[in-house]
């Protein structure tokens, strides 16, 4: 059976949204290798508002891994209604005269 590009589309929004909160994660929780000079504890960027204001935390590289996840998750999700209005459209004029018999 044929994936319909609505439903791959679909899939990939829900798995890019799911690698990017990963990678995120992933960088917020090493962002800081330094310990708090007043705590002595290092905490992540999410939890410390000085280092979340300053995007030095982040290297070039990790940048441009959540550029790209973000952006092909946008392109997704920007592809994916536009896909399921054209299948749909494709589907109710080509079966306007007789049933669909597959359901």
């Amino acid at each position: 059976m044929k994936k319909r590009l609505s439903s791959i589309l679909r899939s990939m929004v829900i798995g890019g949204l799911v690698a990017t909160g990963i990678a995120r994660a992933l960088i917020l929780l090493t962002a800081s290798p330094v310990p708090d000079p007043a705590s002595g504890r290092t905490e992540p960027s999410l939890f410390a508002p000085i280092i979340s204001s300053n995007w030095d935390y982040i290297t070039p590289v990790q940048a441009w891994l959540l550029i790209v996840l973000l952006a092909v998750t946008l392109v997704c999700v920007a592809g994916w209604p536009i896909a399921a209005w054209l299948e749909r459209r494709a589907n109710s004029s080509g079966n306007r005269l007789r049933p669909n018999l597959d359901r």
